[in-house]
């Protein structure tokens, strides 16, 4: 698809549709009649029981990025694309009480029923912003794990996703998504259709596109492994990778640079004359 601002506002009209039926009690299905209608189905009976009906209801997702993501309490959590809200709940608790989770979306509609179904759910260590997930609007190094479920296919430049991914994640951070992973035979007729995009077909990336562009964007120990089709030629897979931690004693230095260490010694760089 070559008209990357199209595809976006392709993409924000029909989730802010489907942010609307969601809130009005229906079940949004991001698939025209059924086709590609992901939804709940990833999570378990537990979690959806202590969940508000809402989020269920607006849940697009592939899989349970929570369920592979091994959150920890104290950590910081970023959603891309988090729609009504369901992954930051999930997140928000189990990182609790200390740990918080942010909810990135560039829908008004989906960050209203968001914030409305972290407040029934009673998790108040969330945060909603809005923006694009090419552009996430958080600080370097500021998150120890970033999920998404089903949304990083639907954007046009995902070589600039994955490498703000890598720009916020903290030294040793993890990335863990569930995203549609296309086969290599998909058809340019199925990549030209709108419909398949916003579907979350069209714009899927194959696991080898998906392993070559984490790599580039300096994420290391990755894993694409699919868990069940959504199409004839594309399925769901749990996507993991890590930004490398720095070693011992900090960052590596620019030549001519060392680092004193021991008794009475900041541990600071200092340049040492030529």
């Amino acid at each position: 698809m070559d008209d990357a601002h199209g595809v976006r506002d392709a993409v924000h009209r029909r989730y802010a549709e489907l942010a609307v039926i969601a809130t009005e009690g229906g079940v949004a299905c991001c698939g025209d009649e059924g086709e590609a209608c992901f939804g709940p189905s990833g999570y378990g009976q537990e979690e959806l029981g202590h969940l508000p009906h809402l989020a269920a209801n607006a849940s697009l997702g592939c899989g349970n990025p929570t369920a592979v993501a091994e959150l920890a309490d104290g950590e910081v959590v970023l959603d891309l694309g988090s729609g009504g809200g369901i992954d930051v709940i999930l997140s928000a608790r189990r990182v609790a009480p200390t740990g918080k989770a942010y909810g990135l979306d560039m829908t008004d509609e989906m960050l209203d029923l968001a914030r409305r179904n972290a407040a029934e759910a009673g998790v108040d260590n969330v945060e909603f912003l809005k923006g694009h997930i090419e552009e996430i609007p958080l600080p370097d190094s500021s998150v120890d794990v970033v999920i998404s479920n089903c949304v990083i296919n639907l954007s046009t430049d995902k070589s600039t996703v994955l490498r703000e991914v890598a720009r916020v994640l903290r030294p040793g951070g993890r990335f863990a998504v569930s995203d549609v992973v296309a086969d290599p035979d998909l058809g340019d007729d199925i990549r030209r259709d709108m419909a398949q995009w916003t579907g979350c077909i069209a714009g899927a990336l194959t696991a080898d596109q998906y392993r070559s562009l984490l790599k580039e964007a300096g994420l290391t120990a990755i894993e694409v492994n699919e868990t069940h089709r959504v199409h004839p030629h594309a399925g769901s897979a749990i996507i993991r990778a890590s930004r490398p931690a720095e070693p011992p004693g900090g960052a590596p230095l620019p030549p001519g640079v060392v680092r004193l260490q021991g008794p009475g010694f900041l541990h600071v760089p200092v340049t040492i004359p030529s």
